[in-house]
């Protein structure tokens, strides 16, 4: 291969990565959509017929969904919130140790992989063996894969329990 080639080619990944990286993070979690917030809010008034009471309308609705968006729920917070409606009073009691959970939303059913972190010590032999074991359990009643594992691991983040979703 001549210089020139691999020069060109060194161009053309890098623009692509360039492309990839600004595609992911173009968003930045921006919820009133950045530039599109005034063109849509013409959009609506617009479309409304009858002006500002049509638009007022449309933004409340916008508003709402956007603070059920800002104050949604951690994982953790789902998952205790579930076991506490569903789960058994020793499940309860073994979900109120967990402190963080991650993973949990991004399933594909290919490969699923979810984290518990707990406030237990020990590791696999110390005190929250057995109720890391609810814990998946519950886990698993709470989420679905067909190839999902979830992972409990103690305060200082050694595993303790496996068990499959």
């Amino acid at each position: 291969m001549g210089m020139k080639t691999k020069v060109a080619l060194g161009a053309v990944v890098g623009i692509v990565v360039i492309g990839v990286v600004s595609a992911n993070s173009g968003d930045g979690g921006n919820d009133n959509g950045g530039n599109g917030g005034g063109t849509s809010a013409a959009a609506d008034k617009n479309a409304g017929g009858s002006g500002d009471k049509a638009g007022k309308a449309d933004d409340a609705a916008k508003s709402d969904a956007g603070d059920k968006g800002a104050s949604k729920a951690s994982q953790a917070e789902q998952f205790k919130a579930f076991v506490a409606k569903n789960g058994t009073p020793k499940e309860k009691d073994a979900v109120a140790h967990v402190l963080k959970v991650q993973g949990a939303d991004q399933q594909n059913d290919i490969l699923d992989s979810a984290d518990v972190y707990t406030d237990f010590t020990g590791g696999l032999m110390g005190e929250g063996s057995g109720p890391s074991k609810l814990i998946a359990s519950a886990f698993a009643d709470w989420k679905d894969s067909k190839n999902g594992l979830v992972t409990v691991y103690d305060a200082n983040g050694e595993i303790i329990t496996n068990g499959n979703f």
